[in-house]
């Protein structure tokens, strides 16, 4: 079965994977991870990343969080410029705080475990198309910016795909699904408040971990949500 989640934001690690088995997940699952699983909390999610990495039935995407932590890879080598310091604002301002220093001790203890997760993250898929069920699903971190069902996937900037937000009426593909995260869900109102938000063309699964909630899965198989 393909399970699907997002914006875990520092989401305690052992709560997680107790989460995954409560909800039926196995070594025969997959699971996707639409981005944003650093910053915020904890220890930024450096736990969580490392974990993800040796998981060979768990992938991941491309989130406008990892992106931002990327722009300040020459901050980490010490070798930076003006943009890069005006990077690490941006990136400090959206959390990124407690992940730059989480990743600062490891690369003090582990240069190789620092740069694994670098090359990692850099390698991460900015989408991802999956056939389930008969159903085709599109996986993008935040939306498609200035979308248009005759545009290739791969046509889109990347800050198209990780920083945009859709509005509660966007329309997307007649024929596929477009499932995302970055926007939780109260920022559409009340009623969405800590619950997947379903439209007609596109799926949000954040559900506010980033302000302290509890994150939320969805099987795919059978469109069934999970809550912790």
């Amino acid at each position: 079965m393909i399970y699907v989640c997002s914006d875990l934001h520092g989401y305690p690690l052992d709560k997680f994977r107790a989460f995954l088995k409560k909800s039926g997940f196995t070594g025969d699952d997959t699971l996707w991870i639409l981005g944003d699983v650093i910053d915020r909390n904890g220890d930024g999610g450096v736990e969580t990343l490392r974990w993800i990495m040796k998981q060979k039935n768990i992938k991941m995407i491309m989130g406008n969080h990892e992106l931002m932590m990327l722009n300040c890879r020459n901050i980490f080598n010490k070798r930076h410029t003006i943009n890069d310091i005006l990077a690490l604002d941006e990136w400090f301002e959206n959390g990124g705080a407690v992940t730059a220093e989480t990743l600062t001790e490891l690369k003090e203890k582990d240069g190789n475990a620092f740069d694994e997760i670098m090359e990692f993250v850099e390698d991460l898929p900015l989408y991802a198309e999956i056939d389930c069920e008969g159903r085709r699903f599109v996986f993008v971190h935040g939306g498609l910016g200035d979308f248009s069902p005759h545009r290739r996937l791969s046509s889109y900037d990347i800050y198209d795909l990780v920083w945009t937000r859709p509005g509660i009426d966007e329309n997307y593909f007649k024929s596929k699904t477009v499932v995302l995260g970055h926007t939780p869900t109260k920022y559409y109102g009340e009623t969405y408040r800590g619950r997947i938000l379903k439209t007609d063309t596109w799926i949000n699964i954040d559900v506010g971990a980033a302000g302290g909630a509890d994150p939320a899965l969805l099987r795919l198989d059978d469109m069934k949500e999970f809550y912790a």
